[in-house]
This record gives C-alpha cells, structure tokens and sequence, in this order.
C-alpha cells in the first residue's frame, strides 16, 4: 500500500476545500454516461466523476479515489466497486460522522 500520497475522505460538500488535492469518496451510482459517472455522495448531495470507470461493470456502490476538479467533480484514478447493497451505515451517517467515529480528522492537514 503507497501511503506517500494519502487521500483523504470526503463527500460532496467538503470537495471545495480539496481542489487540486487527491480525495477517495463513497458514492451511490446513479448513472453512467459517456467516461462521466454521476453519483450520489454520502451527504445526498450530486457527485461526479470524470474519467475511465473500471474495467468491470460498475456496481451501485463504488469508492473512488482522484483529483478534485471543482467543487463537486473528481478525476478519478481508482474505482473499487462496493457490490450492489451496502449497510444502513452508508444512509444513516455522513462521511464526517463515520471519521469521528473511527477516529479519522478530516480536516486535519
């Protein structure tokens, strides 16, 4: 695992704070069209990231690891697919109140 480059977690609405930066996300698949994938963020919010999807059919539930383009686009480097369900932590949490539970800062630099 290469940790020189850390990425850091992120929803939809701390992308402002990252452009330029590398982020890894959770999104929900709403739709795949022509190397853009839209997406819905772990805080409900519209997602979308640009770029070659993986090489295996994307599931409805992907992590993807990239550059944040703008304030609600990354450029993705990595896709892991989740599978097609994913536990009621996913839609009952933000991304910020799953960090503080397993003890991430995500605003620390």
């Amino acid at each position: 695992m290469d940790t020189s480059n850390p990425a850091v977690f992120v929803n939809a609405e701390l992308l402002q704070f990252y452009v330029g930066r590398r982020v890894r996300a959770v999104m929900q698949v709403v739709r795949s069209e022509g190397g853009v994938v839209i997406g819905k963020s772990t805080d409900e919010k519209q997602l979308v990231v640009k770029g070659p999807p993986p090489p295996a059919p994307l599931t409805n539930f992907v992590e993807v690891i990239g550059i944040v383009d703008n304030d609600r686009s990354i450029r993705a480097e990595i896709w892991t697919n989740f599978g097609n369900v994913i536990g009621m932590f996913y839609s009952s949490h933000s991304i910020s109140q799953v960090g503080y539970h397993i003890g991430l800062c995500l605003e620390c630099e």
